[in-house]
């Protein structure tokens, strides 16, 4: 949709288009970019509009962010629980099914990065609100489905669904390094084996944390 047309809309359907052309960009530079790389005039470019009209629908580029966030926890949540309840093996297929269905959303995961050190800043109390609640939701149901396809509670399932998010936050920029990271371990090789691989180091952390939950039970 041109700048012009943008400009025109006034229909509560256009605005709707708006705010999708917006996260849709968003999205996109992200996954070309890195969500960190991403700047709230670049998205404003992206969709021929001016950073002013932009913050008409969102009010901070963090706040763009935060939505999509809630997006991709959506997808994860569906992925997840479709691998759950058609994965025979107990806790630890569902553990690999956890970190598979992470491991295969970088976007996710790179938005999982910076959720708690910026996109969770400089939004307003309803986008938190907002934000928060939908997590909620989508651990409360992965507990369940996770309690389903294991010997765990459905509250220590929502705590290794939640853990795997947290994990899978702070694993993946140590597992995608930036330049300067990447050329010291390629030429270093003791160094390089410091640099974690996202699914195994996952996989063995959260299949620590099944076995360890039960054991927390209270008597």
């Amino acid at each position: 949709m041109t700048r012009s047309a943008f400009l025109r809309a006034r229909r509560p359907e256009h605005k709707q288009q708006r705010r999708e052309a917006i996260l849709a960009a968003a999205r996109e530079l992200a996954r070309t970019s890195g969500v960190r790389n991403v700047s709230l005039g670049a998205v404003a470019e992206a969709v021929g509009l001016a950073k002013s009209n932009i913050v008409r629908y969102f009010g901070t580029r963090e706040e763009i962010y935060l939505e999509l966030l809630t997006d991709e926890w959506r997808q994860w949540a569906e992925a997840a629980a479709e691998r759950l309840r058609t994965t025979a093996g107990g806790t630890a297929a569902a553990v690999t099914a956890l970190a598979e269905t992470l491991v295969e959303r970088p976007l996710f995961c790179d938005l999982l990065s910076h959720a708690a050190t910026s996109l969770e800043h400089n939004v307003s109390v309803s986008a938190a609100r907002s934000f928060k609640h939908a997590v909620h939701a989508r651990v409360a149901e992965m507990g369940a489905v996770v309690a389903g396809a294991t010997d765990l509670t459905e509250r220590e399932g929502g705590e290794l669904a939640a853990a795997a998010s947290g994990l899978a936050g702070m694993l993946y920029p140590a597992a995608n390094p930036p330049p300067a990271l990447a050329q010291v371990y390629a030429e270093d090789p003791e160094l390089a084996a410091a640099c974690p691989v996202l699914l195994p180091t996952l996989v063995r952390a959260l299949s620590a944390l099944a076995a360890g939950l039960p054991t927390l039970r209270e008597e």
